[in-house]
């Protein structure tokens, strides 16, 4: 069964419109991108309406997720939701809007779907451990041309080519 054609951007358009959102971050807020500060600022708010007390006696929830104060009206709790409704208006202009789970052949569903679950978990203990994300580090430390994050995205890039080379079979 052979899949239908995917509508899909430019790459280069794409990279630069990302450029152009990210120096517009910039200049707008004096922040660059990222996104897992807003996962923390969300997690911050829904443990601070369910169990106040051990909000109030944790100095992560108790400060919102940052040490520069946050909560929901945080600009990086909006940008994430901009992203979502972005994509679902992308998606829905292109005609991919559709419940879906992109897994090999020779993998079921289930699987697929904890897969996904486990490497998120694991992504998101190492972002709240490094104190920003891969988009935070590579977009926005790269702009400014920090040393720190060219070697991790070069180690980043290393890293995913040879896991794709391991991981590969999967998918086919």
């Amino acid at each position: 069964m052979s899949r239908p054609v995917e509508r899909y951007w430019n790459p280069y358009a794409g990279g630069v419109v990302l450029g152009l959102v990210l120096l517009a971050a910039f200049v707008m807020f004096g922040r660059g991108l990222g996104a897992s500060g807003a996962a923390v600022r969300v997690a911050a708010a829904a443990v601070g309406s369910v169990a106040p007390g051990h909000a109030a006696g944790n100095a992560v929830y108790r400060a919102g997720g940052d040490d520069e104060g946050g909560g929901l009206a945080n600009w990086l709790v909006i940008e994430v939701a901009g992203m979502m409704v972005g994509g679902a208006v992308s998606a829905a202009l292109a005609g991919r809007w559709r419940r879906t789970v992109e897994k090999g052949v020779g993998v079921r569903t289930g699987l697929r779907v904890a897969y996904a679950f486990a490497g998120g978990a694991v992504m998101a203990v190492g972002a709240r451990l490094a104190r920003g994300c891969t988009s935070g580090q590579a977009l926005s430390g790269g702009a400014v041309l920090a040393l720190g994050s060219w070697a991790f995205m070069l180690a980043l890039f290393v890293s995913a080519y040879a896991a794709a080379r391991i991981t590969r079979r999967q998918w086919s």
